[in-house]
């Protein structure tokens, strides 16, 4: 049975082709992860490239990434995915979402189905990879670059995450105070990133992280470190998505007409 995997969120791509210091590709870590589900298995690595407008470059980018890790079966699923790339996708082991636009990326996500299916994705196993927008969008608020309007994301980390705004991170001070109580946001540097674990705990990777939080003396700033690990506490007005199984939709639509069951009083 496949296990919830770790979400990868990434300022840039230099992470998809860094090496530590021992020489070991960074990703070789969420490689171990998928292939301790089913060993040998031919792995298959999904490109959501509608916030860059699908740019064929960046793929091709993505690709080399992915051989580099030996995935070989990589497919590129665009903003308007023909049939082939959304069967695709519902098989991917892996799923980036790429940098570009955040509102164009996620108006696609919205109208293309893919925002419910990403959710499905995640919980059946899949690691999830958000490059810059696409960081963004796996997190808790996204926003146009025009007018700084906020909108929900996909919410799968319960914090808003910005990247590459260094040194002043101006968007995530003007940001997390509207993002509702108790809400907090992590800025990742150029060339940094950040590990959001299942057990609710975020690991910068590379370089540290900026936390920005609201306090009783006002918006509070703080650095975590590589090596170091925060437990990401949800707050109480923040629903982690789920899928419904569709035993339990039809559940919820009978409770919807008959809100109490064929035995409540009120029924005439």
């Amino acid at each position: 049975m496949a296990t919830i995997k770790p979400i990868f969120l990434l300022a840039d791509s230099q992470l998809l082709f860094w090496r530590d210091e021992e020489g070991h590709l960074f990703f070789q870590r969420g490689l171990a992860l998928l292939e301790e589900d089913e060993p040998g298995r031919a792995l298959k690595a999904a490109y959501l490239g509608a916030s860059n407008g699908d740019a064929p470059e960046f793929f091709d980018l993505f690709v080399a990434a992915m051989g580099e890790l030996g995935i070989r079966d990589s497919m590129h699923v665009h903003a308007s995915p023909t049939s082939e790339e959304l069967a695709f996708f519902d098989q991917a082991d892996l799923i980036l979402l790429a940098g570009g636009d955040i509102d164009r990326g996620w108006q696609a996500f919205q109208a293309n189905g893919l925002q419910q299916k990403l959710i499905e994705r995640y919980y059946g196993g899949a690691m999830l990879i958000g490059l810059s927008a696409g960081a963004v969008q796996l997190g808790l608020k996204g926003w146009n670059e025009e007018d700084q309007t906020l909108f929900d994301t996909l919410r799968l980390v319960p914090f808003v995450v910005d990247a590459h705004d260094e040194p002043s991170w101006t968007r995530l001070h003007q940001i997390v105070p509207k993002a509702g109580e108790h809400a907090r946001g992590f800025g990742i540097p150029s060339g940094g990133g950040a590990i959001y674990h299942p057990d609710y705990s975020v690991e910068p990777v590379r370089h540290p992280l900026v936390e920005v939080s609201v306090t009783e003396q006002g918006v509070r700033q703080a650095l975590l470190f590589p090596g170091e690990t925060q437990e990401i506490e949800e707050a109480e007005e923040y629903q982690r998505p789920r899928v419904v199984s569709q035993e339990e939709a039809i559940s919820l639509a009978v409770g919807a007409i008959v809100p109490n069951g064929p035995d409540d009083d009120n029924v005439n």
